[in-house]
């Protein structure tokens, strides 16, 4: 069923009795006319290099097993990446570093994350993003976050029996991680809230800890910002967080 209004979002994502429902579920929202409009219009224009590839040009899902102990939050789709190959983190420089460290991590089978179909699969680990469609320049509206997270709300309940550690890639899945610890369990966040820094490590009885990263956009790789041995100590904290290590 077509999700094309916020009140058909909340509906839908609060009656998804699992992860592939919630999933199709979320393939089918048309609620946000602007990234509705953008995202069609990049799997239209394509970019050069892949202007013999077919774009999914649709809302993302999360990826990952339903009873993940760790979860990582991310901001939203690339327009290049996961817009065009239908899956998160796939198809971009930021899922091949990503993507790289989880499995130096032991949290992937493999280094890359190049197609739908290469084979992927994540071990303990479900990714996810604050909001679904690739939006212009990167940077959802706050009704656009707003209207989308009821998806993340459910996935985050599904996987709550097991969830014991969440990685925000961002400052911005960082902000979105608090109305998720209201809605889901039920807790307000601390005053003040904690800021955002990378490393930042923030735990709560009744909810999962919170780790900070710098997001692995271009921005923070190629610069130095964020290095891959700086990704190794997040996961490392996260995997001895959640009992894998």
């Amino acid at each position: 069923m077509l999700s094309r209004t916020p009140e058909d979002v909340a509906t839908q994502a609060s009656a998804a009795p699992d992860l592939p429902v919630l999933d199709a579920e979320i393939s089918d929202c048309f609620a946000c006319p602007r990234l509705v409009a953008w995202r069609e219009e990049v799997a239209v224009t394509k970019r050069a290099a892949f202007r013999d590839q077919t774009y999914w040009g649709r809302p993302i899902p999360g990826m990952g097993p339903s009873d993940a102990a760790i979860a990582i939050l991310g901001l939203a789709p690339a327009a290049h990446g996961g817009n065009r190959t239908g899956r998160i983190f796939t198809g971009d420089r930021s899922g091949d570093v990503l993507i790289a460290a989880m499995h130096r991590a032991g949290l992937a089978n493999q280094s890359t994350s190049v197609s739908a179909d290469d084979g992927l699969a994540f071990a303990h680990t479900r990714i996810f993003a604050a909001v679904r469609c690739a939006p212009p320049d990167n940077k959802p509206l706050p009704v656009e976050r707003d209207t989308c997270a009821p998806w993340l709300h459910r996935e985050v309940s599904l996987i709550r029996p097991t969830l014991r550690v969440v990685v925000a890639l961002g400052g911005f899945a960082w902000a979105a991680w608090w109305p998720i610890l209201k809605q889901v369990y039920g807790l307000s966040a601390p005053v003040p809230r904690p800021k955002f820094t990378h490393g930042a490590h923030v735990s709560m009885p009744g909810g999962p800890d919170l780790l900070g990263c710098y997001h692995v956009s271009q921005q923070n790789t190629f610069t130095g910002r964020l290095t891959p041995a700086m990704l190794d100590d997040v996961f490392d904290s996260a995997k001895q967080l959640a009992g894998l290590a």
